[in-house]
């Protein structure tokens, strides 16, 4: 990676952190909240969905994330544990083959670290 893109991604990171609500994942969740939102942003979520603390367009294309981890099913009636979510996120086609999400590629590494700032928020 070249320094200037580290630099970028350094301060998109610090830009991020702070003492607020989803630096901390809630009891039980695996995974860093705020890698997850960088990986959220990287992986342009926010090009289909409304996501708390993510700025983006007003795009209705997918459901709002907001809330995600007070709902008890997501795609399809499937519940809502972090296991699922982290198999919906990074590979939406094996858990639903007709679902609209693409396969955007996701690490299951970045599966579950998006996981952990959904479900904190």
């Amino acid at each position: 990676m070249s320094a200037f893109r580290l630099l970028l991604a350094a301060l998109a990171l610090a830009s991020m952190t702070g003492c607020g609500k989803g630096d901390r994942a809630p009891a039980g969740v695996q995974g860093d909240p705020v890698r997850g939102k960088l990986a959220l942003t990287q992986y342009a979520c926010h090009s289909c969905h409304v996501i708390p603390g993510v700025p983006g367009p007003d795009i209705y294309v997918g459901r709002p994330l907001e809330g995600l981890g007070k709902r008890k099913t997501i795609v399809g009636g499937l519940p809502n544990t972090q296991d699922n979510l982290v198999r919906w996120i990074h590979d939406p086609q094996a858990v639903d083959a007709h679902s609209a999400m693409p396969d955007m590629g996701v690490s299951e590494r970045d599966a579950l670290d998006i996981s952990a700032y959904l479900l904190s928020h």
